[in-house]
């Protein structure tokens, strides 16, 4: 069954990547963190982006964002 199909329940968190590289490295580092505690990770949302400026340049990025993931069975989450 591709995992799109079937009826699924997911729990979304909201998190706040950042980065001094750019955007796409800052969502990157909040799906990283939140993969090496919680299974199932499947979609991400961007609310949000900002930075701060010094000596006139971007000094960082910083993403929020919703990451959804499904709440699993007890027979998923032993796999």
């Amino acid at each position: 069954m591709n995992k799109h199909e079937g009826n699924h329940t997911y729990k979304v968190i909201e998190l706040v990547g950042s980065s001094p590289n750019g955007v796409t490295e800052a969502i990157n580092e909040a799906v990283s963190r939140a993969s090496q505690t919680i299974k199932g990770l499947d979609w991400f949302e961007v609310e949000n982006i900002r930075g701060n400026i010094q000596d006139n340049n971007i000094a960082w990025y910083q993403v929020s964002l919703k990451i959804g993931f499904r709440v699993m069975s007890p027979e998923e989450l032993k796999g």
